[in-house]
């Protein structure tokens, strides 16, 4: 079987006759466990990679930047331990990610910002794999040494989605995972709809991961709900279409019956970052 997960515009998969494993997630980010045959026989060996020390402050020793391909219709993050691979992303794109904002949460900047896409290939400077903040520490690094961006930050009122608590309460099971691992998300589509389960998720981590099936909205966590989580969510995505008559509901009010959540528009002051300078990125 060839197994994947579905990454935004794009499908990691695996070589065919490997076996499934998890995935973890982050807002693009996918990290594999290392795949290993052993012997002569079938057998396999899945060698996780070591965690970064909790304590790094970690940067791309190197990383080498160039154009994607213009035919290149996915986009995605890859990490196995120390190297980090970044395929067809915009400047606006990394800037998301580095920051955990939504688009409009960011503002100025040249039109090649959201039309120059790049692939990046690099390694950290510090030996382990890097966990979620490390690795917005990373991408915030490159940014400012290879692209040269200086950005300050302001509050805007935006219409905005607000995460808060429905009156039944919340149907929440709390995460037996490291809470400082980083979350993980899986899942998988179907004639009724998106299936995933998301493993040692935050409020804040949901209100990162419904940013990205929204309008362009960003998504704020009001749940005043601490910890971690483990908890699956089945919807039918709205721009799939017209739903068939056993479909799961759609977003909205799938996370209002599952998890006894309310996804409300409503506007309310954010931060936003604006771009003071930024450069097309340094000769490699």
């Amino acid at each position: 079987m060839v197994c994947g997960v579905k990454l935004g515009r794009r499908l990691w998969a695996g070589a065919a006759g490997w076996v499934a494993v998890a995935s973890v997630i982050l807002i693009g980010l996918v990290s594999f466990p290392v795949l290993a045959q052993t012997g002569t026989g079938s057998s396999t060996v899945i060698e996780t990679p070591k965690p970064m020390a909790a304590d790094a402050d970690p940067a791309f020793e190197v990383a080498t930047i160039k154009l994607s391909k213009p035919d290149d219709n996915v986009d995605g993050f890859d990490s196995k331990g120390r190297h980090v691979t970044v395929e067809n992303y915009t400047v606006n794109d990394l800037i998301q990610l580095a920051y955990g904002l939504s688009r409009k949460q960011v503002v100025g900047g040249p039109a090649w910002l959201d039309e120059d896409r790049y692939d990046i290939d690099g390694i950290a400077d510090v030996a382990g794999e890097p966990n979620t903040k490390q690795m917005k520490v990373m991408i915030q690094k490159l940014l400012a040494d290879r692209y040269q961006l200086t950005i300050h930050r302001e509050k805007k009122e935006l219409s905005i989605y607000a995460i808060t608590v429905g009156k039944s309460g919340a149907k929440l099971t709390k995460s037996v995972s490291d809470p400082d691992a980083m979350p993980d998300e899986h899942g998988n589509g179907g004639s009724t709809g998106l299936t995933v389960r998301y493993t040692n998720y935050s409020m804040a981590d949901l209100a990162k991961d419904l940013q990205t099936r929204q309008d362009g909205k960003p998504v704020v966590d009001q749940t005043g709900i601490a910890g971690r989580f483990d908890f699956t969510l089945k919807w039918w995505p709205d721009r799939w279409g017209i739903a068939s008559a056993n479909a799961e509901p759609v977003l909205g009010t799938a996370i209002q019956e599952q998890l006894g959540l309310k996804l409300e528009a409503v506007k309310a002051p954010v931060d936003v970052i604006m771009i003071d300078h930024v450069e097309r990125p340094s000769a490699n």
